[in-house]
């Protein structure tokens, strides 16, 4: 597919026609995923003990880390457009075909663990090329707004999905929520082929003379050599690891020792997603936040401190109130460190930037929660909340110690 030529973009991204159709892809897309998780669960736990139905739930993460840096090489040689429309059609193709089977058939659980892997593997490339998409759709100015934008159409996408998905289920089970999100993810690819994308200046090597490792290995070196990127991957890795453990496993054991119960732990949520939305909607409205670095380094630093407080709150009004606070600090050093990805990279490679960041934060951050729960029931939630809480902060101090961080600014 080849790719259509754009002037320079003139029109603000949350005005501009090509970014929004873009917009609307993604979130279709996203409103999909969320739908087809919440069916794959319901599927699982109905065809198999709930060991068995962690499993297949978990099944997609091993693809997804093995294959993640090389999606990034596929994203960059291709073109981001053309990869997210491929692994789109892919995603809707087999979300609907074990629709079909369910509906037909009570295969049991193979055909869940399949579609997890596939979904996986399909990740490990849709995820670097979504993050190369927005640099061949906007110019370098609205970036950050793009980042905003889609920070809330993940937000749209969590809150909206689940009722979605349950409301599948309710109506016809798993089959109908699977065609539920097959169809969501359908949506998409139409939106994806009318979007216009700019074509990048060809690298002085030609292509073809060059191997997929090669471009693998200049790709990690551009990330390790780069003042702003390589310290930028430290940040968030330590903030990842240090605060997915207690805003997960660590908030359904506070919730349950604290007598708040599954309707409690599900305001604290809401009110994290509800401060996480408010920094996405900020960075909309705005475009840009100046000292983009040292923002993010001190929301990353008062972050930390929020998190560990958590722990400590008895009353579950104020720790609503508390999750509020995590989500707008957590989600404002998360789109500060989004934006100055987009903005410091080169285009053409950030395909492989994005694969690296995703690595990060997908490798790291499920090792955090067997760790965390197994911490917790050792030394008891305090702790290790509060070491968590150390560990998250370390990322901002990361960001404030490196000049080049510490310095960085979003485009104007």
């Amino acid at each position: 597919m080849t790719a259509t030529l754009v002037p320079p973009v003139a029109a603000q991204a949350h005005r501009d026609p090509n970014v929004l159709r873009w917009l609307g892809a993604y979130t279709a897309s996203m409103l999909g995923d969320s739908v087809y998780y919440l069916a794959l669960s319901w599927a699982a736990v109905q065809a198999g003990t709930p060991a068995q139905a962690g499993l297949v739930m978990s099944a997609s993460a091993l693809p997804r880390a093995l294959l993640m840096l090389g999606g990034g090489v596929i994203a960059d040689r291709l073109g981001p457009r053309r990869v997210v429309i491929g692994s789109d059609a892919v995603r809707c193709g087999a979300v609907l075909a074990v629709a079909a089977l369910l509906f037909f058939t009570s295969p049991g659980l193979w055909p869940l663990a399949l579609l997890a892997v596939v979904f996986g593997a399909v990740d490990a490339v849709f995820m670097p090329a979504v993050g190369a998409l927005p640099a061949r759709i906007t110019g370098k100015d609205q970036l950050a707004r793009v980042q905003g934008m889609r920070g809330l159409a993940i937000r749209c996408a969590s809150v909206v999905g689940a009722p979605l998905g349950g409301l599948g289920v309710a109506l016809g089970g798993a089959p109908a929520a699977f065609a539920v999100a097959g169809a969501l993810i359908a949506v998409s690819v139409p939106l994806l082929v009318s979007v216009r994308v700019r074509e990048l200046p060809e690298d002085d090597t030609p292509r073809a003379a060059r191997s997929a490792r090669s471009d693998l290995a200049a790709g990690l070196r551009y990330v390790r050599r780069h003042r702003v990127l390589g310290p930028l991957m430290l940040a968030i890795a330590l903030g990842d690891l240090g605060f997915v453990g207690p805003l997960n496993v660590g908030l359904t054991l506070l919730a349950d020792r604290r007598g708040w119960g599954a309707s409690g732990m599900g305001w604290v949520l809401a009110g994290f997603g509800a401060g996480a939305g408010a920094a996405s909607l900020l960075l909309t409205v705005r475009g840009r936040l100046p000292r983009a670095g040292l923002v993010a380094g001190y929301a990353i630093i008062t972050g930390s401190v929020a998190v560990g407080a958590l722990a400590y709150v008895p009353a579950l009004p104020a720790a609503v109130g508390t999750a509020v606070l995590v989500g707008l600090l957590t989600g404002l050093s998360g789109a500060m460190c989004g934006a100055l990805l987009q903005t410091q990279a080169d285009p053409a490679y950030l395909g492989r930037v994005t694969s690296v960041s995703s690595l990060v934060s997908l490798g790291l951050t499920p090792l955090s929660m067997p760790l965390a729960a197994a911490a917790i029931g050792t030394w008891g939630l305090g702790p290790v909340y509060v070491a968590s809480a150390a560990v998250c902060g370390l990322g901002g101090v990361v960001a404030l110690a490196v000049p080049g961080l510490r310095r960085a600014e979003l485009p104007g």
